[in-house]
């Protein structure tokens, strides 16, 4: 008589030097579901990484790719992946590639990718600080140099400071749209529209039309419908 095989190491119908194909199956699904945890966790990571050296918030980054926050934060606490097409809209807003959000990097590498980078793309915090203190102060020495000009000509226009507050407020606007993630965009514009306002009641002050200011009131409530205007997001 002749012992049979072992049940569940070898198939009968194979040589007993041959793992059975269901064993090999089992050792395969293990290896799978190891791979998508750990490409879970790597994702994970890079999207917190470059999240929050742009200086963005779960919000802001679920508003730009239309989903909501809670598939942001479930993404990177490791718990769903998103689809490709996710992937690839998320890589084209922080500027890398679509292999550079599912690899991993160490600490050194990271260094070397975010020295490569334009400073826009990285949305510094420091780079965009003294760019717009820059900005702004080239503005109002602009306004001082103009004034002195027309100083000498024996005019003093003070307006002139007054018409640099509404351009520093638009060139604040315009670079915290770029690189702030335009988070205070709503203060910024509602101090734009007051002081476009406060601006033209001073050039016809002779006048006194101080009912100029009651046009504040529907213009900074049609400003903050704008900004609670959103598409729906998908879960």
């Amino acid at each position: 008589m002749f012992a049979k095989p072992a049940r569940g190491c070898y198939n009968d119908r194979e040589p007993p030097h041959r793992p059975c194909r269901a064993a090999g199956k089992h050792r395969a699904g293990k290896g799978q579901k190891w791979h998508m945890a750990e490409l879970k966790q790597v994702i994970a990571s890079n999207l917190i990484e470059l999240r929050t050296n742009a200086g963005m918030k779960q919000a802001d980054l679920a508003e730009k790719i239309n989903y909501s926050d809670k598939s942001v934060s479930k993404w990177e606490r490791g718990e769903a992946v998103p689809d490709v097409a996710v992937l690839k809209s998320i890589a084209d807003i922080f500027g890398v590639s679509l292999d550079y959000l599912v690899s991993t990097h160490d600490e050194w590498e990271d260094k070397a990718n975010q020295a490569r980078q334009k400073p826009a793309e990285t949305g510094g915090t420091i780079n965009f600080r003294m760019i717009s203190c820059v900005a702004i102060m080239g503005i109002w020495a602009l306004a001082l140099l103009l004034f002195i000009i027309f100083w000498l000509r024996g005019s003093l226009l003070w307006l002139i400071f007054l018409g640099a507050v509404p351009v520093s407020l638009i060139t604040l606007l315009v670079l915290h749209s770029l690189w702030g993630g335009g988070k205070y965009n709503l203060l910024i514009i509602s101090a734009l529209v007051l002081s476009i306002l406060a601006l033209v009641y001073f050039s016809v002050f002779s006048r006194n039309w101080w009912q100029i200011f009651l046009l504040a009131i529907p213009a900074e409530l049609i400003i903050i419908f704008c900004f609670h205007i959103k598409k729906p997001h998908k879960q």
